[in-house]
């Protein structure tokens, strides 16, 4: 089981590097960030279906029968791939040398510090949200997965809107992203007895700025994005950790309910470094 997580871990981080290279490159500079948004609206959709799907199948079946519906969907989507992806133009792809060369652009390295920042500030106060639902809140645990799965369409739909305004005004699209998930986490550290439209709000804001992010990092890779991507999403994993770690160490602190808000809050609101840097 460790090996196969380590294997399917490897697989995932390279088909979403090169994808996103690949939707970008067949969409053109002009239509980056909604192409992009139609590919990680993919990734939400999936979210919002598979995990509770997977779980209903762990409980009708015995634990292999996700596990094999999930290799016979990833076989159906190489063959899709395979059949409908045109082939790339022949071309002498980047070297190495200069796949490493595109990271000493400024601006690459200042769009990845803000995707950890705004990520995990947002992931981190996800991560902790069912108690603040069910403790401070008082929300039924019963209705916590209901809760859940708003927040998973509002997701969808903070990307498709992102994707939308972010090719014409991808600067603007950052700010607004960034300002208006600070307000909420914000709200939520002060008014978290209330917290179902806050929690809402949070997953349309905290993922509106996700396509333009992963457009700029390509467009500022030049001519060898794809160390750049595969460094987005690692960027993104890596701002999820460390805002977790810091929030689970706020939850047990005499914040309690409250820490994980104000540490998603803090971390939103440092994207103003790198947002200032950038412009």
């Amino acid at each position: 089981m460790l090996v196969s997580r380590v294997v399917t871990a490897l697989a995932t981080g390279a088909f979403w590097c090169v994808a996103t290279v690949v939707a970008a490159t067949a969409a053109g500079p002009t239509a980056t960030s909604r192409a992009l948004g139609l590919l990680m609206g993919g990734l939400t959709v999936a979210n919002v279906v598979g995990v509770p799907l997977g779980s209903w199948l762990g409980q009708v079946s015995d634990w292999r029968g996700p596990f094999w519906v999930l290799a016979v969907l990833s076989a159906c989507a190489a063959a899709v791939i395979g059949r409908f992806v045109p082939p790339e133009p022949r071309r002498q792809p980047p070297s190495v040398r200069a796949e490493f060369a595109a990271l000493r652009q400024r601006r690459v390295w200042l769009v990845l510090g803000f995707i950890a920042l705004l990520m995990g500030g947002v992931l981190a106060t996800y991560s902790y949200i069912s108690p603040l639902l069910t403790e401070r809140a008082g929300v039924p645990a019963g209705a916590v997965p209901l809760v859940l799965a708003v927040y998973g369409k509002s997701a969808v739909l903070g990307t498709a809107v992102g994707a939308r305004v972010g090719d014409d005004r991808p600067l603007a699209t950052m700010i607004a992203s960034a300002a208006t998930t600070t307000l909420i986490l914000c709200l939520l550290v002060f008014f978290s007895t209330s917290p179902a439209v806050t929690v809402t709000l949070l997953g349309i804001t905290g993922f509106a700025a996700t396509p333009v992010l992963g457009a700029l990092v390509v467009r500022f890779a030049g001519s060898a994005p794809t160390l750049a991507s595969a460094l987005s999403s690692a960027s993104s994993n890596i701002g999820v950790t460390i805002g977790s770690w810091a929030a689970g160490i706020a939850l047990a602190s005499s914040l309690q309910e409250a820490g994980p808000p104000l540490v998603g809050t803090v971390a939103a609101a440092l994207t103003a470094v790198p947002l200032t840097a950038l412009e």
